[in-house]
Order: structure tokens, then sequence, then C-alpha cells
């Protein structure tokens, strides 16, 4: 026997039914993001190794990206996330652009990860983002539109959470806590990798970083303090403005939300399933004022979340909440009675395709039960029949394929016949 290349560890092949969800999926985000005034871009597959390495981490740089060096000696590395991408974009066209700036897109990405559930090494991801806005309500913008999304998809209040934290405030309780400015990014993520590790170990690693057992204590005392976000006159206004946008049912306040790239600089958010199917966020973003600076642009406000398809395709699958969805565009069947007569079929699904129709006409003739049996496995809902008697008398038989049952009409008729019996089957 031959031996099938299998694909490549970590990606996916989308056959009819998966590409179906993965078009409503994309057809969800589309909605949801218009629906508050986004404007849909793309970036390029490949970028320059340099744009990550300046501000992404070194994990993501050296650890997970695909990299490889081109013909003329560049290093060039699958995209690993788009943000970066949208910066030097924005960078390049600053001059040009209309502030704010309300941007989203839905693509494909890379990253080398260790293989898991809810998890894969090529992924879509929806990125939405405002740029030119620096206020806790242009946080709460993007917050009410994760909101939004896991409301249009079915996950309600009590299915799904959205956890607020701002970095600004956990920079202030750090330094209340002696914290020297050079440990403060290992500290985050020490409070990053929490749920990730074991107490002990969490605790022996801390140590391991610096924190002596007085700061240590204070810092589970922090992230155990459901209400510290009152003292932050971003994250109250921040509140106030999810009430205002009808989202604060979903959002609730977690100290141990940091996010782990470098460029967060503000509010920071991550949405969860909380049935406990998936222990890994559904999406994740915040704020990032400094990022433009970083790719050679002027400094300007930036907000914006992304969220991988993997792990909410896992979540909706399980709860059920991916509705029916047509493979087959084509709702109509044109068959083919005889090699005489396959001409005639031909300009008949030519004629209905004219009329605003999905129409496909079987390829050869055959006989008509297999032709109908083939139209009824792929959710066709009608076929069409030109024998010699009906083309004679300038008629089409419909085959009702839900009913079984059969009329006959004149040729003229044949499209608004076809619409009525598509609307008596829905």
């Amino acid at each position: 026997m031959k031996t099938i290349i299998p694909p490549v560890k970590g990606t996916r092949d989308f056959y009819p039914p998966q590409m179906a969800v993965r078009n409503w999926l994309y057809q969800t985000v589309r909605r949801v993001s218009e629906s508050f005034g986004y404007q849909e871009y793309e970036a390029p597959i490949l970028e320059s190794l340099d744009l990550y390495a300046a501000k992404s981490g070194e994990e993501l740089v050296k650890k997970q990206s695909y990299v490889f060096t081109d013909r003329g000696g560049d290093e060039i590395t699958l995209r690993p996330e788009l943000t970066p991408s949208l910066a030097r974009m924005v960078a390049q066209k600053q001059g040009e652009l209309v502030f704010p700036l309300r941007w989203w897109s839905f693509g494909p990405f890379w990253r080398y990860e260790k293989m898991q559930r809810g998890r894969s090494r090529e992924f879509f991801q929806w990125n939405i983002d405002l740029l030119g806005v620096n206020s806790p309500e242009a946080d709460a913008e993007l917050v009410a539109i994760a909101a939004a999304f896991l409301r249009t998809v079915g996950l309600t209040p009590d299915k799904a959470r959205i956890l607020v934290n701002d970095r600004r405030l956990m920079d202030a309780e750090f330094d209340a806590l002696s914290i020297p400015p050079e440990k403060k990014g290992e500290v985050a993520g020490l409070v990053d990798r929490r749920d990730k590790m074991e107490p002990a170990a969490w605790e022996a690693y801390a140590a391991e970083i610096g924190l002596t057992p007085g700061q240590l204590g204070g810092l589970k005392t922090l992230l155990a303090d459901g209400e510290r976000w009152r003292k932050s006159g971003e994250l109250v206004r921040l509140f106030a403005a999810l009430e205002a946008l009808g989202a604060a049912d979903y959002v609730q306040f977690d100290p141990n939300i940091v996010r782990g790239l470098l460029y967060y600089t503000g509010t920071v958010f991550e949405a969860f399933d909380v049935t406990g199917s998936v222990r890994r966020a559904i999406l994740g973003g915040g704020r990032y004022d400094n990022l433009l600076a970083d790719v050679g642009g002027d400094p300007l406000a930036g907000v914006g979340f992304a969220m991988g398809d993997v792990v909410i395709g896992v979540i909706l699958e399980e709860l059920g909440l991916i509705p029916p969805l047509d493979v087959n565009p084509a709702a109509a069947l044109v068959t083919v009675f005889s090699p005489d007569l396959l001409p005639a079929s031909l300009e008949l699904a030519t004629d209905l395709r004219r009329g605003g129709l999905n129409v496909a006409c079987y390829p050869e003739p055959a006989k008509l039960p297999k032709q109908f049996k083939y139209a009824d496995r792929l959710g066709a809902r009608v076929a069409l029949v030109l024998g010699p008697d009906e083309a004679a008398a300038g008629k089409v038989a419909l085959k009702d394929l839900s009913s079984g049952t059969q009329v006959i009409v004149g040729r003229e008729e044949t499209v608004s016949a076809v619409r009525r019996i598509l609307e008596s089957s829905k």
C-alpha cells in the first residue's frame, strides 16, 4: 500500500464541514466587529524577525516563532501575532490615516508550541484594535466587543467571564511591596504563571527570582483581593463605562491577570470558559501605548485583543453552540437524463444561476435514482429533471427531496418554482 503523507504536525485539514464552521466563526467576528464600526484589514503572513524581537518577548521570538533565512539572507518569520504588524502598518502611513482608528482582522498565524487540547501550531485569530484614544472608556469599548461576541455565540455570563486588571495598578502595588523596578517584569511573569504551576513550585520560583518571604506574602494578599480595583481611578471609570455599554454582567476584576507580553502598559483582560471545559483563555488583550514608537512611528495610544479559533471552537462544540450549517452551497441539482440532453441540462443550470440561485449540475448521464441520492447526500433540497418529454414540451420536472413530491412547471417558471420549494423547506 502507498503511504499517505500526513499533514505537518500542529496543522489542520479543513474539509467542507470544518470549513463551514471556520467561515461561520469568521462571519460572526465580522458582524460583531462591524457593529462597533471597525474596518477590516490584513497584514503579510511573512514578517521580519526584527519586528517581533523589539517587544514581543524572548519566549515568543526564540522558542515559538517559525524562523528561516530567505535567499537574500534576511531572517523571516511566519507571523506569530499581529499587533506588531499593525503598529508597523500604522507607522508607515500615520500622517494619512484617520484617527481614532478602528481596525479588525481574521487570519492565519503560526507558533511552535507544545501540542495539547485547545492548542495547535497553525491557528486562525481575530485581532481588533482601537488606536488614537488613551482613556478607560476606549478600553471599555474593546471589553464590550469581547462581551458582545460571547453573547452572540451563546456564551452567556454563566458560561464565560472576562477578567480585568490594570498594569498601572499592579505597578503601584509592586512599589508598595518594595519590588525594585528591574524586578517588576519578572514578578509580573510570576503572577502570570500562578495558575499554571503547583503552589509549592510557584513559591519556590518566587524565591528564585528574589522575592523575600514578606514580599511574597504581600503579593499573595494582593492577588486574593477582589476589591483592590477601587483604588484605581482608571478601573473605576472602566467599570462605569462597561455598565453603560451593557457588558458589565460579563466582567469582573482579577488581580491575577497581567498578560505575558511585554508591550501592555495599562488595562489587561482575558475571557475564560467558567464551565471548566478548557483552562486556556478564550481571548486576551489590553492597552499598549508604547508599541508604535518601537517600530519607528510617533507615540500613539492603543488598545486591542486577540482570539484564536481553536479554544473557542472546542468550547462551542462541547456546549452545542455551533448552529447547523449548510456545507453544500447549491440548494438545487440539475440532473442529466441522457447524453443528448446534457447540453439542455447545462443550459437549464445556467439559466437558474442567472436567476440568482446556486445550482450544481450532475457531470454526466446516470440513472435518476443515483442522481437523486447524490443530491440528497450533498444536502440539496430540490432536483430538476429535464427528460425527453419535458424538453419537447418546454417544461421541467421539480422533485422536492424532503417531501418526495414532484411538480411539472414551464421553463420560464422554473426559477420562481425552485424558490417556492426552497422557502417551504426552511
